[in-house]
């Protein structure tokens, strides 16, 4: 059992080592220097302008769920496309597409649900 795994825990071995090694190396044998901006954070090469923890408006939050749920609608429906003469072929295409319908009225209900609630309108 050992000589199946053997090489490949020498090679870990190995691996973690030369980290470790470089590691240790690196805080001996390298400068101790501390600047002024050292510790900023570095964006862009532009200073950073107020406070990173700015509070963001709910809607901002909905929005992105909103895209990230018809964004997987897409995802699910390219699929199905493209497999449809496959289900065609199997007898249960009529099935299939009652069920696409059912899915993507579901998204439309809900798309309509949230257009009505104003959850799409960015001036508010």
């Amino acid at each position: 059992m050992l000589s199946q795994y053997g090489p490949i825990l020498i090679l870990i071995a190995l691996v973690l080592g030369f980290a470790a090694g470089n590691l240790v190396i690196s805080e001996l044998l390298g400068k101790k220097t501390s600047a002024i901006g050292k510790a900023d954070a570095y964006e862009c090469g532009m200073g950073s302008i107020g406070n990173a923890r700015l509070r963001l408006s709910i809607h901002f939050y909905l929005v992105a769920v909103l895209f990230i749920l018809f964004d997987v609608e897409s995802l699910l429906l390219i699929p199905w496309a493209v497999s449809a003469k496959f289900f065609e072929a199997q007898g249960v295409g009529g099935i299939v597409f009652t069920e696409i319908v059912g899915f993507v009225a579901v998204l439309g209900i809900g798309l309509a649900y949230v257009w009505n609630k104003g959850g799409l309108s960015w001036d508010r």
